[in-house]
């Protein structure tokens, strides 16, 4: 018999939103919201004129330009379960973040456009997610508009992602002749209705009259011919081939419309795993933690500051992964020793939030804190727990950094070191010199940062071309790394960690420096937690 603990932590079903930039994420987002009680009515994604935005994207940049730089975290309860909706920065500038955010997943929704299939960022999320065994469902959204053969679309899926696409609808036409989808399970036909104010009609049985309401003869010949050669060709979906990683169950619609998003949240309910059990350390032995053990333990993936700008404050993101949590209980943070007591945890609705009364494994609440916790950092109630850490990756971009204001020299370290702790950019300080260099995977980073210093810090800051290009962790025995910082301190910064980092004028410098100092390891990526 399960226990209390186990039996709230099956109810929960965390997932993660990812796609390519512009396929339709937000909108998705804000209609499973919609779909699940938690709001009354979807926003638009600026679109003729509209300036309304969705409720994940609360950012003022986001707001300006219509895309999602930066994860948030949404809570609702709809149909006897808890949903934790972690929608994620479709920019790839912004990868290092996704990548933090689905280390607290469960599950993912991979949003496809229907006219353009698997697109590059699509295929570095799904990569990800293929590292950490995250089953993934399949939206192929905007139907409503001209789209690509659908049997085309899933030879894309099961070809560029060596996944088999398992369709749980069929669609009948795309763009003008969109008609609705056909449930391939229950044999029904679901109808769409141009009109969004309209309320769309329920499922009619395929095989009976009241299909020609909806479907011309030929359509209707069409689509029972079409699904007939899809049931032929394609594998049934099953769903331990789901869990394991070899299967997505495909699902057609259009976010905008409103149309297949209550099918989605249906089959997430049904298909998309529970918490399960996560790997730990506890005095140096390696254990799993099951989202039933009674100790409160979780992880911090993600940190954000002045999410509310009346309030300067940063709220670490923790998923929970056992125990029941209760507000104001004590808390000690693996990495440092500290204990914090959480008296006004908060469960998250985009920018809105609520103080969290309970919380169990699977939930992800937040922490305000002033720099005690870090992205990596593993909470439990003994101290003890250590849960496998988030990689910092090496930056692709180095500026210089410095303020117009000179006087202002002390507050842009603190502005600087306060982002570089959110995990999103590298923050070096070089040996020699006193410029800041920055670290970042795009171009858009910068942009960001240059936004929320101005905005958060009045700090105007100007970028500037670094000498370097690259920049790897190092490591080695105590004698060997003094004598390679002695022979290169032009070279040599500290991360905000105070970890010894190496900066490269190339790529093939870095490969020469390797092979002279085989007594140096060079890291691409470092662990914190």
């Amino acid at each position: 018999m399960s226990s209390p603990l186990a039996l709230e932590a099956a109810r929960r079903r965390t997932f993660a939103i990812i796609s390519h930039p512009d396929a339709g994420k937000t909108t998705l987002t804000e209609h499973l919201l919609l779909a699940g009680g938690a709001i009354r009515a979807a926003g638009a994604v600026r679109a003729r004129g509209e300036n309304r935005r969705a409720r994940s994207d609360w950012m003022k940049i986001e707001q300006e330009r219509g895309i999602s730089v930066t994860a948030s975290v949404m809570t609702f309860d709809h149909d006897g379960l808890m949903y934790n909706l972690l929608d994620t920065p479709g920019h790839e500038d912004f990868s290092e973040d996704t990548y933090r955010t689905l280390t607290a997943a469960d599950a993912a929704v991979m949003v496809l456009d229907a006219a353009k299939g698997i697109e590059p960022q699509t295929l570095k999320l799904f990569e990800v997610c293929r590292l950490r065994d995250i089953p993934i469902l399949t939206f192929i959204n905007k139907m409503d508009r001209e789209a690509l053969d659908p049997f085309e679309l899933l030879d894309e899926i099961a070809g560029k992602l060596a996944l088999d696409p398992a369709p749980l609808y069929w669609p009948a036409g795309s763009g003008l002749r969109f008609r609705g989808v056909l449930d391939l399970r229950a044999d029904s036909f679901i109808p769409y209705v141009r009109n969004s104010d309209e309320p769309l009609p329920p499922p009619t049985p395929f095989r009976g009259a009241g299909v020609e309401s909806y479907l011309a003869p030929e359509e209707i010949e069409e689509l029972s011919d079409s699904a007939e050669l899809i049931l032929g060709a394609s594998k049934t979906f099953d769903p331990k081939a789901f869990l394991e990683g070899h299967m997505t169950p495909v699902f057609f619609g259009s976010a905008l419309r409103h149309f297949g998003v209550e099918e989605l949240l249906d089959g997430l309910g049904l298909f998309a795993p529970p918490p399960k059990p996560v790997s730990a350390s506890r005095s140096a032995h390696d254990t799993h933690i099951a989202p039933g053990e009674k100790e409160v333990t979780g992880f911090v993936f993600k940190v954000q500051a002045n999410m509310d700008p009346n309030h300067r404050d940063r709220i670490a993101m923790l998923r929970l992964c056992s125990g029941k949590f209760t507000r104001g209980m004590k808390l000690k943070v693996q990495n440092t020793g500290r204990q914090i007591s959480v008296n006004s945890p908060i469960m998250f609705f985009a920018a809105d939030r609520e103080l969290a009364e309970e919380a169990y494994a699977g939930d992800v609440i937040g922490i305000p804190n002033h720099g005690v916790l870090r992205v990596g950092d593993s909470l439990s109630e003994t101290g003890a727990l250590r849960f496998q850490g988030l990689p910092n990756f090496a930056p692709e971009i180095l500026r210089r950094v410095r303020v117009k204001d000179p006087l202002k020299a002390k507050h842009l370290k603190r502005a600087l070191e306060g982002l570089a702790e959110e995990g999103v950019t590298q923050l070096f300080r070089p040996m020699l010199g006193a410029d800041f260099i920055v670290g970042a995977v795009g171009q858009l980073q910068f942009e960001v940062m240059a936004d929320r210093l101005a905005n958060e810090f009045q700090l105007e800051v100007i970028f500037e071309p670094s000498p370097f290009a690259e920049a790897r962790w190092v490591s080695g025995g105590k004698a060997e790394l003094e004598d390679f910082t002695g022979k290169h301190r032009n070279a040599m910064a500290e991360d905000i960690d105070q970890q010894p980092v190496f900066l490269a004028k190339s790529s093939w410098e870095v490969g020469y420096v390797t092979e002279r100092f085989p007594a140096i390891d060079f890291h691409r990526t470092r662990e914190r937690g």
